[in-house]
């Protein structure tokens, strides 16, 4: 799937309405939906507890915090990427607090085909971690395969007394007998040893 078939969640964080209007209108539902907003951090943190959003935009200041503390603990999920806008004149003191956490920064006032670069680059970090999500699943599975292959293994060493040699053929064998993948094979073993 291509980056323009994608479809974003996002969170505006932000006490200011024109911010607001003005970063929603740069969203087409397209390619941004749900498109949620928050006044504080208070706030985006139910939003946050209810649902992962792929993009968190802060416009900073916010009432109840600057926002740098709450950028760095969104960017703890796996799915979120943050972008932060700050004061001009403190931008660089906002970028070193929170760069090495992997949180984009922009320095306001700032203009529209700057936050539409800043848009993509976003997307195309949400794509990296998709994929890195993807790699992860695909090694968690992997190691409940071999979990539940040991598992039948002991089984069959414990219950057949084979040895671990023997019981690996036999689990083997099984599959390829009965044309199913070795963890099916291994599941049936344990069914049928428990």
């Amino acid at each position: 799937m291509s980056l323009k078939e994608r479809v974003y969640s996002v969170l505006i964080v932000s006490s200011s309405d024109s911010f607001k209007t003005a970063t929603t209108e740069m969203l087409p539902s397209s390619l941004y939906q749900p498109v949620c907003s928050a006044i504080s951090v208070s706030e985006a943190k139910r939003y946050i507890a209810a649902r992962e959003f792929d993009f968190v935009i802060i416009n900073s200041p916010l009432p109840d915090a600057s926002g740098t503390r709450f950028a760095i603990d969104c960017c703890r999920s796996p799915v979120t990427v943050v972008l932060i806008f700050s004061r001009a004149d403190i931008y660089a003191e906002i970028y070193n607090k929170v760069a090495e956490y992997g949180v984009f920064t922009l320095p306001k006032p700032t203009n529209r085909s700057m936050i539409l670069q800043a848009l993509n680059w976003m997307s195309s970090a949400r794509e990296r971690l998709r994929k890195m999500e993807q790699k992860t699943s695909s090694v968690e599975e992997r190691m409940e395969e071999l979990r539940i292959i040991n598992r039948a293994k002991c089984l069959l060493i414990s219950e057949l007394k084979m040895t671990e040699a023997e019981a690996h053929h036999y689990i083997e064998k099984s599959a390829m007998d009965n044309c199913i993948p070795k963890k099916e094979a291994a599941e049936n073993i344990i069914k049928i040893y428990s």
